[in-house]
């Protein structure tokens, strides 16, 4: 870890704060009915103990996982701590997931406890079935619950508290990549401590500020960016079960928050269905990815501050670029965050002259501040690193004042409304399909979620075509909802090069000019 910042334990975060304050705000939960929960931290720690001694009596201990697929609740707050404090390791899914994503994640993961929603326990204990795990231990919650009802064995006594270890395991989160299988992101306790300490000291976060946090929880930008700064900094925070458009700045005015976290989807979609609000008053706000000139005008008129963009990875830990508060630019990535190693690269891995295109690469030190590796792929996490240099495969110019703006992406991910999306994921789904030879993903731009999945299928039979309405009942059938095509368009073949290529340039030149057809 740099020399600036000593390495500690996120579970040593937490007690900290705990400590020092016991009888401050914590969590503000506002449930989907409208009701309103209240912790301090000292109220959320006995929850804590007692989330963790029911983990432990299940079979949860130091060095297992806990599978969740929650959405924003509670739970998912007090099961993410309770594991980090026994020495577990958290692996958060979308909650949303289709079986056999989440058969997926379990199976790589070998949970000793998985949660879900009652609602949909049929799903999750399917996945479960496919994983071949029938012997997990299964919690269904309610997940607008505020008392932890199936929470009941004796809690963790401080006595029983193990001391995790700065590079211990503390989650794995899934992240697609340029293969159909997603990897498996190793974060350790230090990484987590890590990120809160940076992202606070980069928003300059005080005890008296007060998150207000809407994106999903299963994400890293909510964990790192918002929750593990407040725990650093001993602030609050207000937790929506989910965004709402409409309602995002009547929240921020209701619980008096002063900080946020957004996408530039997010953004857009406030700015065409919401509007100001009497009360809201951010003093700060973080996005990721651009918004027009424009657009930011507005938002920063309804939101009481200029939002300043930041990028950053599952991988990179903090936002490893952040703009400044004092000059923030609406195009801009910005410059390297206080504590992060940045360059910008040629092939070659040599440093690109100001206003060159070239490689974001990200340096530090693995389980300490960047993440420890890819889940069971060795061959993967080397392949990721070149001279020490975390390769993100995003495109940046970096101007002569250390400004960075982003130029492009690697080919095979597309951001959908902020997420990763694997297109040979997308594509390996509907090459399952029985009536289908082949498939071909390509990205279209979209005015709401930056960019969606558009696909090319080739039948296998040409006289008996699969139906459009069946490939796109057999995507909601398998991806989430961010990965499912916007279109689907049946094709003889697909083009391709002399040897063999497929020319995805004429497949995006044509999705462009495709009405939306998908599900």
């Amino acid at each position: 870890m740099n020399a600036w910042a000593e390495p500690v334990s996120f579970a040593s975060v937490w007690d900290r704060a705990v400590a020092g304050r016991a009888d401050e705000a914590f969590l503000i939960f506002e449930t989907p009915s409208g009701d309103v929960a209240r912790w301090s931290y000292g109220d959320f720690d006995a929850a804590v103990d007692r989330v963790a001694g029911t983990l432990g009596v299940l079979g949860a201990g130091a060095g297992s996982a806990v599978h969740l697929a929650l959405t924003n609740s509670p739970t998912f707050i007090a099961v993410w701590v309770a594991a980090s404090r026994l020495g577990a390791w958290i692996v958060p899914s979308d909650p949303m997931g289709r079986t056999p994503e989440l058969a997926g994640h379990i199976e790589r993961t070998r949970p000793a406890v998985g949660l879900c929603a009652g609602g949909r326990a049929g799903i999750y204990r399917a996945a479960v079935a496919e994983a071949g795990r029938q012997d997990l231990a299964v919690i269904e919650i309610d997940e607008a619950d505020t008392t932890l009802a199936p929470f009941d064995a004796s809690p963790l006594a401080s006595t029983d508290r193990p001391e995790p270890g700065l590079h211990d395991r503390a989650a794995v989160m899934f992240t697609s990549g340029t293969t159909g299988r997603p990897k498996g992101v190793e974060v350790t306790q230090a990484n987590y401590a890590f990120a809160g300490k940076v992202m606070a000291e980069a928003a300059g976060l005080a005890p008296d500020d007060r998150q207000l946090v809407v994106l999903p929880l299963f994400h890293a930008n909510a964990q790192y960016y918002s929750f593990a700064s407040a725990i650093w900094t001993g602030a609050s925070v207000v937790l929506m079960p989910a965004f709402s458009a409409s309602g995002f700045l009547p929240a921020a005015a209701r619980h008096a928050a002063t900080c946020a976290s957004l996408f530039a989807a997010p953004i857009r979609m406030i700015l065409a269905r919401g509007g100001p609000a009497t009360g809201a008053r951010l003093r700060h706000c973080w996005y990721a990815q651009n918004i027009s000139a424009d657009q930011y005008s507005t938002v920063a008129d309804w939101f009481g501050c200029r939002p300043r963009q930041l990028y950053g990875m599952t991988e990179t830990i903090p936002a490893v670029l952040t703009d400044e508060a004092h000059d923030p630019h609406h195009a801009s990535m910005g410059r390297v965050t206080p504590g992060c190693e940045v360059d910008v690269q040629d092939a070659a891995g040599e440093s690109v002259e100001p206003g060159a295109v070239g490689e974001v690469v990200v340096g530090g030190e693995p389980g300490s501040t960047l993440f420890a590796g890819y889940l069971d792929a060795p061959d993967i996490t080397g392949a990721s690193f070149r001279d020490g240099w975390f390769l993100t495969g995003d495109r940046a110019i970096r101007d002569d004042t250390g400004r960075h703006y982003f130029d492009g992406r690697r080919s095979d991910v597309l951001k959908v409304s902020g997420e990763n999306v694997s297109i040979v994921e997308v594509e390996s789904a509907l090459a399952e399909h029985p009536a289908v030879l082949e498939a071909a993903v390509v990205g279209r731009p979209d005015d709401i979620r930056d960019e969606v999945p558009v696909a090319f299928v080739v039948a296998a039979e040409a006289s008996a075509p699969p139906s459009l309405d069946e490939l796109n009942v057999w995507c909601a059938e398998r991806l989430a909802k961010a990965k499912r095509p916007a279109s689907i368009t049946l094709i003889d073949e697909l083009p391709r090069t002399s040897v063999g290529k497929i020319r995805k340039f004429l497949l995006a030149e044509q999705a462009a000019g495709e009405p939306s057809q998908g599900g």
